[in-house]
């Protein structure tokens, strides 16, 4: 067992781990390193309840009872620009040292950007409690918003602007929102009911660029329109912080490269969450899932990896939700175009449904809207080493 372990990432993963090492028994010398100086908070909520019901930052801490008890040396502010992997060494950004017997990399992910309009104040991303900050400040002028991107982040933040009464519009070049994680026939779904609520929608839309002097004015899209605005919010995906990686010797490849007990290509070194992709006999083509669930079950499988020398390998089935208006979304494995999908339980017109998804005979995916309860009886059988069968799941859950 080491003597000492080093956690780069000071978020939910990193958090968690920590955790779960003293849970292991784990009694030895802890020390987190995390760029941002606070300490751990929950990321969902800086796109809805802080901004929209103007939550203080203490509701969003991840433990509740504080980080005194964890005994851990918190590196705080500090980022973590350069790993040694042969000798455990990590250089922070203050050119200290920090040497330990095994490195665990939990740094998460960066908010991709557009590669214009830097120059211009009112474009914001939102990823780190500093963003949510400045959005929120940003939201109350009453500006006129633009969102591009309409994913997760994208259309929680749209909902939360439009709650607060802003006038809002989302630009996204794909045909719906949300299709990546809902397909097309959902995505259009919530995308109504944003549109009840008075959201304006640009869909098969690229922006290529942006109006202003100082500060942002207006957003130019692709086919030449132009949407006045004060604040963009840009939400384009992110992108795993691995970059400072380099020369470590570490199989980087959109993330760090994993066993399926989170075990990197160099020895002592493990990586989990956002910023890693583990080797999954669910999903051959080793997804990174950017998943809160994820990084807390990858969390309990790392820590006893290292405490015990082995762990059970992990599969996990993805688990996503978000809230947008007054709908409650829950999303189960994985979703792709060419899906056969079932409504049960519920018709589209309603608000309350569960869709299965099929592929090959399989059940692949479950989308629940405010129906947790099967949605997570059906992650269980999607996480068996046999599935279920589509014909199966539908018979079941259409009686």
């Amino acid at each position: 067992m080491p003597d000492h372990i080093a956690v780069v990432g000071a978020s939910l993963a990193g958090l968690r781990t920590v955790e779960a090492l003293r849970r292991e028994g784990f009694a030895g010398r802890i020390t987190v390193i995390g760029a941002e100086e606070s300490l751990p908070y929950d990321r969902p909520p800086l796109s809805k309840q802080f901004l929209v019901d103007d939550w203080d930052e203490e509701k969003l801490a991840l433990s509740r009872d504080g980080v005194e008890g964890l005994d851990a040396e918190w590196k705080l502010g500090q980022a973590a620009t350069s790993l040694a992997a042969d000798a455990k060494r990590l250089t922070l950004a203050d050119g200290s040292t920090v040497e330990a017997d095994a490195i665990v990399l939990a740094t998460g992910t960066r908010a991709r950007r557009l590669p214009f309009g830097k120059e211009l104040d009112g474009i914001v991303e939102l990823r780190t409690l500093e963003d949510a900050r400045k959005l929120r400040a940003a939201i109350a002028s009453n500006p006129r918003v633009v969102v591009v991107g309409a994913g997760f982040i994208g259309m929680e933040v749209a909902a939360s602007c439009r709650k607060k009464g802003l006038e809002v519009t989302v630009v996204e070049p794909l045909p719906a929102p949300l299709i990546r994680g809902l397909g097309s026939v959902l995505g259009e779904r919530v995308a109504r009911t944003h549109r009840d609520e008075g959201v304006v929608f640009r869909l098969g839309a690229g922006v290529d660029g942006f109006e202003g002097e100082g500060a942002v004015t207006g957003v130019r899209l692709s086919g030449g329109e132009m949407l006045p605005a004060e604040l963009v919010i840009v939400g384009v995906g992110a992108a795993p912080a691995t970059e400072w990686l380099e020369g470590a010797g570490i199989e980087i490849d959109n993330g760090a490269l994993c066993d399926a007990t989170g075990s990197t290509s160099r020895e002592g070194v493990y990586a989990l969450g956002d910023c890693a992709r583990w080797e999954n006999a669910k999903y051959p083509e080793r997804p990174r899932f950017e998943h809160w669930t994820s990084a807390v079950e990858q969390s309990e499988v790392v820590a006893k990896r290292i405490v015990s020398g082995a762990a059970e390998p992990h599969a996990p089935v993805p688990y996503v939700w978000t809230d947008q208006f007054h709908l409650r979304i829950a999303m189960a494995g994985e979703i792709q175009p060419d899906d056969e999908m079932q409504v049960c339980m519920g018709t589209l017109e309603e608000d309350q449904f569960l869709a299965l998804f099929g592929r090959k005979g399989k059940l692949s995916g479950v989308v629940a809207f405010k129906r947790p309860r099967p949605l997570m009886a059906l992650r269980r059988k999607l996480a068996e080493p046999d599935g279920i069968s589509f014909a199966d799941a539908v018979a079941e859950y259409s009686s």
